[in-house]
């Protein structure tokens, strides 16, 4: 009451306005005051509450950037630390192979069929084509940072009333409302649940670019292994033919000999079935060619039809370099698409915990509508016509720890398993290589093997020849050594084109060829002679245009 008197003696003196304007301000100034403090205090004791009923603590959430859940770490990857064969002589461990491996081979066609493939592979393009899915969706969680709800509305009413009630009292039974306005809300991204998206959206994108050149390398050993398929079969069938006329020449020698009254018709009935044996052992060989052929079509993304215009540029099966350039295993973690796509996705999940862990947090927000409203359209515009509202928000899922929580888990689990299938497709990648490494290897030493072979059985025949021409031997010890020449032969030529195909497949299990992309293009990369980085970053997929139609290239 004496606080009162005071206040009442000081405004006495004031004019009648002025003292009303006192007394509000001290009646309703402390009041406000208090509202606001108590709203401070109620927002701290959320904040409060958030972070100690949540999984991460106060140290940890700024540590993470202010962001709640665990910061990515790639998972560690079991790596041998030298290959099985590294003092083999043929493997070079000092040197990583050239990206462009392709070209080692010195065959102008094969460079030739990989430039085409990869400017018009259609699955390769597909690939591109989820490139920039991948991009547009990572635009999308970034634009989650901003407001995520605006809109905008208007609508206009024409209301009856009905004559008998309320509106009896007045002239007009119609009534008009315009309306015109929009609203906003705004989660605030108060525990980085929204850059967590972002994360998981840059990861998925990675790993997009990762599986293209996944695909661009299984591309290119696909179309060098469909080539070499084309020579072995050329290189089996041109054995196959020579041995034709070898053999043919052996029946026309004991048709004559037959004649001559020297041998029996065994001899010429022996002859022909040789022959027609042969000629049929042909049509399977002249089958897996065309059908090889058709596969270098449609991986250029052509329909089936001859090659043999381009194929006629080369001949023979591609040699292998004497010496192969390998590197050493830890490298098949940055070099292999697929191991890098593998710990792009555990990276992506890793960014889900993070979302899941948010979930056990108020979610703070901003709403707000601002709005015209008048009941003739002159008068919308007008100012006083304006109303609208404003003020923060949260929403707190109290009552669903027990879902929101196993979420945790369940994220968390498919993490784990992510970077334990990560760790196993590092162990198929050194195992791939190690296969193709010792492949390779024992496919030199079968070729020399069968050279000698093949060379001693070629002898054998033209002794034979000799011998069954002069009547030393019978037609059975020229037919047994002729089936053996034509035997080793085709075991030669099959084994010439294993050295080459598990070469191309060293090459791929080594993750070659798809720097060709870091030049948009095949041709410069085709011809150079220095490779790029072996941990060059991704590049953008303007790099993969010309893998893509051009309406969907532009960007």
């Amino acid at each position: 009451m004496e606080v009162r008197r005071r206040t009442a003696r000081r405004t006495s003196s004031l004019p009648a306005g002025s003292r009303a304007a006192a007394s509000v301000a001290w009646s309703s100034g402390p009041r406000i005051a208090r509202t606001s403090d108590f709203r401070s205090v109620s927002l701290l004791l959320v904040l409060l509450l958030a972070l100690t009923t949540g999984c991460t603590s106060w140290r940890e959430y700024v540590a993470n950037g202010f962001k709640v859940g665990p910061n990515y770490c790639p998972p560690a990857a079991p790596l041998a630390d030298q290959w099985i064969d590294a003092q083999t002589p043929e493997l070079d461990t000092a040197r990583v192979h050239h990206p462009a491996w392709w070209r080692t081979f010195n065959d102008p066609v094969l460079d030739s069929l990989v430039s085409s493939a990869y400017r018009q592979n259609l699955t390769l393009r597909v690939a591109g084509l989820r490139i920039l899915e991948a991009r547009a969706q990572r635009a999308i969680a970034a634009g989650d940072l901003f407001p995520q709800a605006q809109q905008a509305f208007g609508d206009y009413r024409r209301t009856a009333i009905s004559k008998n009630g309320v509106a009896a009292m007045t002239p007009d039974h119609f009534l008009s409302n315009w309306n015109l306005g929009a609203t906003l809300a705004w989660e605030l991204d108060f525990w980085g649940r929204f850059r967590r998206a972002i994360e998981a959206a840059d990861a998925n994108l990675d790993a997009t670019v990762e599986n293209y050149d996944d695909v661009l390398v299984i591309l290119l050993s696909d179309v060098a292994q469909s080539y070499t398929d084309v020579r072995i079969a050329e290189q089996r069938l041109a054995y196959a033919r020579q041995n034709v006329e070898i053999q043919k020449g052996s029946l026309r020698l004991a048709e004559e000999r037959f004649r001559e009254g020297v041998t029996t018709r065994l001899d010429v009935t022996q002859g022909l079935s040789s022959v027609a044996q042969l000629e049929a052992a042909i049509r399977p060989v002249e089958s897996a060619r065309r059908q090889a052929v058709n596969r270098l079509c449609i991986l250029m993304g052509m329909p089936p039809q001859s090659l043999d215009p381009i194929l006629a540029g080369h001949e023979g099966i591609p040699s292998a370099p004497p010496q192969v350039a390998v590197g050493i295993p830890a490298e098949l973690l940055r070099r292999r698409p697929d191991v890098r796509r593998a710990e792009r996705e555990v990276a992506a999940q890793s960014a889900l915990i993070g979302i899941a862990t948010s979930e056990l947090y108020p979610h703070f927000s901003i709403n707000g509508t601002m709005y015209l409203d008048a009941t003739s359209f002159e008068d919308l515009f007008d100012a006083d016509s304006f109303a609208g509202n404003v003020g923060p928000s949260f929403q707190w899922n109290i009552l669903n720890y027990g879902r929101l929580t196993n979420n945790i888990r369940v994220q968390e689990s498919r993490f784990q398993q992510l970077a334990v299938q990560y760790q196993n497709v590092v162990l198929q990648a050194n195992a791939e290589a190690e296969n193709a490494i010792v492949g390779f290897l024992k496919a030199q030493q079968q070729v020399r093997s069968l050279s000698e072979s093949t060379n001693a059985a070629r002898e054998s025949v033209e002794l034979v020849s000799a011998q069954y021409r002069e009547g030393a031997v019978d037609f059975n010890r020229v037919f047994n050594i002729q089936q053996l020449l034509t035997q080793e032969q085709d075991r030669l030529a099959v084994a010439q084109g294993a050295v080459a195909q598990n070469l191309i497949e060293l090459y791929r299990a080594l993750g070659g060829g798809w720097q060709i992309r870091l030049d948009g293009v095949a041709g410069p990369m085709l011809a150079s002679s220095e490779p790029p980085p072996a941990d060059a970053p991704p590049s953008p997929p303007e790099a993969i245009a010309p893998t893509l139609p051009p309406a969907i290239g532009q960007p």
